[in-house]
């Protein structure tokens, strides 16, 4: 077992339960209607998500991880499937979470409670993903992977080259420094929304 690669993994979740976190509280201060949200936030957030797991993260969990599993525990392979069509999930409720966005931004207040809602679901979606791939796969691959497949794993993860995006992990720390420096406290560092 390599605990550099499931420690990496398991970061990597904790990086993203923060910025789902941070939404979820974004999203409730927005539907209070107390002080217009600033909307750039919220799109770094949603940029951040999309690029991050879903383009960098699930990618690499399921060309590494997952096929590698599945060659050494075959009964993996139904969470494997299950797993892979929540990865796929994700990525369309991420498109929802940006068209319930557009129209909030559009039309704030109205709208709030229903994105408020969505990024619920999704947030309380993605931490089950996460708790899923943590209790019931990673010990499974802590068992079967050999020294070699954690060897290459964890050079996966390690590796800052996006193949997908070409972006490089570098600049999700930039984005996440950007959501830092935007988001009005007690999330980050920026401004207080001001008063319709």
């Amino acid at each position: 077992m390599s605990e550099a690669a499931t420690r990496k993994l398991r970061d990597e979740h904790r990086s993203i339960a923060a910025v789902l976190h941070a939404l979820q509280h974004l999203a409730r201060a927005a539907a209070e209607e107390k002080a217009r949200p600033r909307f750039e936030v919220f799109h770094a957030i949603l940029q951040y998500i999309d690029a991050y797991p879903e383009r960098l993260h699930h990618p690499k969990e399921e060309s590494q991880l997952f096929v590698r599993l599945a060659a050494r525990a075959p009964e993996t392979a139904q969470l494997i499937e299950l797993l892979r069509s929540e990865h796929a999930e994700g990525a369309r409720k991420i498109r929802e979470l940006e068209r319930l966005l557009a129209e909030l931004e559009a039309a704030w207040p109205e709208g709030a409670g229903v994105f408020c809602d969505a990024v619920d679901d999704y947030a309380a979606f993605h931490w089950r993903h996460m708790e899923r791939e943590e209790q019931e796969l990673l010990p499974v691959a802590e068992r079967a992977l050999t020294p070699q497949d954690w060897r290459e794993v964890e050079l996966a993860f390690a590796g800052n080259e996006d193949p997908i995006a070409d972006l490089r992990e570098e600049d999700f720390a930039r984005l996440y420094t950007r959501i830092v420096s935007i988001a009005p406290a007690p999330i980050g560092l920026g401004e207080r929304w001001l008063s319709p």
